[in-house]
């Protein structure tokens, strides 16, 4: 797999890429950096935009713009540089938790998904945000977690798809769309856990569960954190192929390009040892590469 870099530079913890097709640019976030980023891949060129507080994910937003899910809020911002409108507060505790990996449905409802940073309360949990109808309808779909990932839904949209990332298990709910209701939760796949004495160099270690995405045919593709690599998995949980990356830690991917056939993945150098960023001096980087079969197109926010 031939994987190229969009741009010169790294970043501490790039995630939840997403391609605009109106735009034709690269959106992702650096969560740490404390900054969205955009990226026009043809040019080469990367635009930066510094924001008050950790944003964990955003989408692209009807009308123009982007909903932005940040350690003290979700904002709407209505142009690139712009305003942030407060569109609401999450409950949870900002000392401890933050906003962590999301996206937007099908309807166009903002799900949130939180990380538990101390690792202590399993307090991380799994939020939609409903905007359509004017003012804000928060409804908690799972709870009792520590990092919230792997946000996405199969391709009748009838499957939700969702991770606990330190728990290195991918689960699976049945999901009705226009009521917004999750049922019968399932383990779609289950990953070995990490060893204590551990090091980069073991390839044995499969990594664990971060951020995914879903393709034309319905298969699930899910960045392995410390695997250095892709798993793409079929609806019924069988593993189709692995993908190496360029990086020891991927963290999220995306599909884009005209015809989605370009595959993005987000890395994180953040925290890393000296020997792994030596060995991997791109880490942090966007990574792309073309695949035979296309993604979905992203779903965009409405409210």
């Amino acid at each position: 797999m031939n994987w190229t870099a969009v741009g010169p530079d790294t970043y501490l913890l790039g995630e939840s890429p997403f391609w605009h097709p109106h735009e034709q640019t690269l959106y992702w976030v650096d969560i740490p950096g404390k900054k969205i980023l955009r990226a026009n891949v043809y040019m080469g060129t990367v635009q930066t935009w510094d924001m008050p507080s950790e944003p964990g994910c955003i989408a692209p937003a009807v009308g123009g713009g982007l909903v932005v899910a940040m350690r003290h809020g979700v904002f709407r911002a209505p142009e690139w540089g712009g305003e942030l409108i407060p569109l609401v507060t999450l409950p949870y505790d900002t000392a401890a938790v933050r906003a962590n990996d999301g996206k937007c449905d099908a309807l166009g409802r903002f799900w949130v998904g939180t990380i538990d940073e101390p690792k202590a309360n399993r307090a991380a949990a799994l939020f939609s945000i409903d905007c359509r109808q004017g003012s804000p309808v928060v409804t908690l779909h799972a709870q009792d977690a520590l990092t919230s990932n792997g946000l996405a839904w199969g391709l009748d949209g009838r499957t939700l798809y969702w991770a606990d990332t330190p728990d290195h298990t991918v689960y699976a709910w049945d999901y009705d769309l226009q009521d917004n209701v999750v049922a019968r939760r399932r383990v779609f796949k289950n990953f070995a856990r990490r060893k204590d004495d551990w090091t980069y160099q073991d390839t044995s270690y499969q990594g664990r569960p971060d951020g995914a995405a879903v393709d034309a045919e319905g298969n699930y593709y899910v960045a392995m954190f410390e695997g250095r690599r892709i798993c793409k998995f079929a609806p019924d949980g069988s593993l189709l192929a692995e993908i190496t990356t360029p990086a020891q830690c991927p963290t999220m991917l995306c599909f884009g390009g005209e015809d989605l056939k370009t595959l993005y993945v987000t890395t994180a150098r953040y925290k890393r040892g000296a020997s792994e960023l030596a060995d991997f001096p791109q880490s942090g980087a966007v990574f792309s590469t073309r695949v035979d079969v296309p993604g979905l197109p992203v779903n965009f926010f409405v409210g």
